[in-house]
């Protein structure tokens, strides 16, 4: 999985083979979630403090999310994004 962005232990990436809604996967530990762009559905289970710092995170930086989508689905390198700080 391309890594786009890591902070507080949190590694979050795309992969290019994926079709559907635009999404992401974070990977905290053990716990892996996938997340929807556009409406932040969650799939999968991760610590609640892990998960509202994710969900913040994506909030800040969707349209970056999304841009980094069509990259993928192209095929194409895609961006890293800033850390939640």
């Amino acid at each position: 999985m391309p890594e786009i962005s890591r902070f507080l232990g949190i590694v979050i990436g795309m992969f290019y083979s994926e079709h559907g809604v635009a999404h992401f996967h974070a990977v905290y530990g053990e716990h892996e979630i996938s997340v929807e762009v556009e409406f932040g559905v969650v799939y999968g289970n991760f610590p609640p403090r892990a998960l509202r710092h994710v969900l913040e995170w994506a909030a800040l930086h969707k349209q970056e999310l999304l841009d980094n989508w069509e990259l993928a689905r192209q095929g194409r390198l895609l961006n890293r994004i800033a850390p939640l700080e």
